[in-house]
């Protein structure tokens, strides 16, 4: 999948959790959808540059967890991604706390995976 496709899709499944999500609202003075392309766009990149080195550190907590704690790595990085987000384009996702954040990043990554298989062209 392209990176621009990827973004997109991204984009568009913070959008939804946004909908769904209460504790996760739009913020700053751009439109909606700025708003929603810009933390796809820093989620894009958090989980290619940050998201390993976590991942990699967290490796005993997570094979403890049986995997569950990459739940927690993944609120993280869309915590991160919000907050890089707003801080560096002013437009972003505020997120009222963790469990909002534990909440979007599930339905995030479900969505980039039913969105991700439904383009899939193999």
């Amino acid at each position: 999948m392209s990176f621009l496709l990827n973004w997109l899709l991204t984009s568009i499944a913070i959008a939804i959790a946004t909908f769904i999500v209460p504790g996760i609202i739009p913020f700053g003075i751009a439109e909606t959808w700025i708003c929603f392309a810009g933390v796809g766009l820093f989620l894009g990149i958090v989980n290619s540059l940050v998201k390993p080195f976590i991942t990699l550190i967290s490796l005993p907590l997570t094979c403890l967890t049986l995997g569950i704690f990459q739940l927690v790595v993944n609120s993280f990085m869309l915590e991160l991604a919000s907050w890089l987000s707003v801080n560096l384009l002013g437009a972003g996702i505020a997120i009222s706390g963790f469990g909002s954040a534990f909440m979007g990043a599930i339905i995030v990554s479900i969505m980039c995976a039913i969105l991700g298989s439904i383009v899939d062209e193999d």
